[in-house]
C-alpha cells in the first residue's frame, strides 16, 4: 500500500484531477500514452497541472511545471503514470521534475513500456520521495486503459458499439434503423468516437447504410481533429460514398480478418479502435477473442424482427456463450447505456 503521505485527501484529489485532465485528452496523443499530471507546492496547493499534447509536443509533466514555475520547488508532482526516463522527440520526464526540483513523486500506474520505463527509480536516486499504486485501478480503467492494453499486448484496445432495441435488433424488418436510440445516445457515441484512433465498419455495412464514420459536434458539423476511418473487405466502395470523402483519412483494408487488421493497425500506431461495422463483423472480432469493451445502448423497443445486432459468434450451446462483466450501466437519455468487459476465465 502506498505510503500514508501519499493518500491525504489532497493528493487523491490531484490524482483524480490528473485522470480527468488525461481523459480530455484521450485520442490525440497515440502512441504516447494520455498522462495527466498535477503539481502541489509545499503546502500541499494546486500550483500547476497539464496532460500530454499530441505526438512531438510537451509530456504531461513538462506542462504542469511550466505553469507551476519556481512554486514546484519542494513540492509534489502527482502523476497518472510514472514519468518516463526515456529521450525520443521530447526529454525526459524524470530530469524534467529531477531539475525542477520536486520533493515528491505520486504516480498511478507504473510505465510498463521498457524503453521508457525508470523514471521512479531515477528520481527516487536524486532523493525525491516516491510512492506508486496510488488509485491504480480506477487510473488503468480510464483514460490509460487502451494505451496499457497496447503496450502489454502490441495490439489495438478494441471497443464494439452497438445500438439495439430491447430484444436485440439493430434494423427492423425492412432494414431501417435510423434511429433506434436517442438523440442523447447519438450524442454519446461520437464523444466516444473522439476519444479512439480509428473508426471500423465492414463493407457490408458501409454499402448498406452509407455511413460517415465520422465525429460530430452538437449541431452536427464535423469536428476539426478526426480519426482514422477504416474499412474492412473486399467488395469495392464506389466513390460518392461518404467513408471516400476528404472529411477524414479513410483506410482500406482487404479481407475480414481481424487479425490481420489489428496487425496493420499496430503498425499504424493505432492504440483504440472503435468497431462500428455491423453485426457479421462484430462477429468476427467476437469469434476471435478480440472484442476489449462492449459499449451497447439500449432502446425501450421492441421490433420482434429484423437485423440482430451481432452475427454469428461461434456459439453453439449456452455453455460456450461470451461472459462480459458489467462495468456501468446507466441511462442516456431514454436509453440504457452499457458498459461491459470480458469475464476472467
Amino acid at each position: 500500500m502506498p505510503p500514508e503521505w501519499a493518500r491525504t485527501p489532497r493528493v487523491l484529489a490531484a490524482m483524480r484531477h490528473a485522470a480527468e485532465l488525461a481523459e480530455g485528452v484521450r485520442g490525440s496523443t497515440s502512441p504516447n500514452p494520455p498522462v495527466g499530471c498535477v503539481i502541489l507546492d509545499t503546502a500541499g496547493e494546486v500550483v500547476g497541472s497539464g496532460a500530454t499534447r499530441p505526438p512531438g509536443g510537451p509530456h504531461a509533466e513538462v506542462v504542469a511545471l511550466e505553469e507551476a514555475g519556481a512554486r514546484a520547488r519542494g513540492g509534489t508532482a502527482v502523476v497518472t503514470l510514472e514519468p518516463c526516463a526515456h529521450t525520443g522527440r521530447t526529454g525526459a520526464c524524470a530530469a524534467a521534475l529531477r531539475a525542477a526540483g520536486v520533493g515528491g513523486l505520486v504516480y498511478a500506474v507504473s510505465d510498463p513500456n521498457p524503453q521508457a520505463s525508470g523514471g521512479a527509480r531515477e528520481l527516487e536516486r536524486a532523493g525525491v520521495a516516491v510512492a506508486g499504486g496510488v488509485l491504480a485501478e480506477e487510473v488503468s480503467g480510464g483514460a490509460l486503459r487502451g494505451w496499457l492494453h497496447f503496450v502489454r499486448t502490441g495490439r489495438a484496445h478494441v471497443t464494439w458499439k452497438y445500438a439495439a432495441s430491447l430484444d436485440g435488433r439493430s434494423a427492423a424488418a425492412d432494414g431501417s434503423s435510423q434511429w433506434i436510440t436517442s438523440a442523447e445516445a447519438r450524442a454519446e457515441v461520437h464523444r466516444l468516437r473522439a476519444k479512439c484512433d480509428a473508426v471500423m465498419a465492414g463493407t457490408g455495412t458501409v454499402l448498406a447504410d452509407d455511413p460517415s464514420l465520422t465525429v460530430r459536434d452538437e449541431h452536427g458539423a464535423p469536428v476539426p481533429e478526426q480519426p482514422l476511418r477504416v474499412v474492412l473487405g473486399d467488395r469495392e466502395v464506389p466513390a460518392g460514398f461518404k467513408v471516400l470523402d476528404d472529411v477524414a483519412p479513410t483506410l482500406r483494408l482487404p479481407g475480414g480478418d481481424p487479425e490481420g487488421a489489428l496487425r496493420a493497425l499496430a503498425e499504424r500506431g493505432v492504440v483504440e479502435v472503435f468497431l462500428e461495422g455491423g453485426p457479421t463483423l462484430a462477429g468476427a472480432f467476437l469469434r476471435a477473442g478480440r472484442v476489449d469493451l462492449v459499449q451497447a445502448f439500449v432502446a425501450p423497443a421492441l421490433l420482434g424482427s429484423g437485423k440482430s445486432a451481432l452475427g454469428e459468434a461461434g456459439v453453439v450451446s449456452i455453455s460456450g456463450a461470451w461472459r462480459f462483466y458489467f462495468e456501468r450501466v446507466t441511462m442516456c437519455g431514454p436509453d440504457v447505456w452499457i458498459s461491459a468487459v470480458p469475464a476472467e476465465g
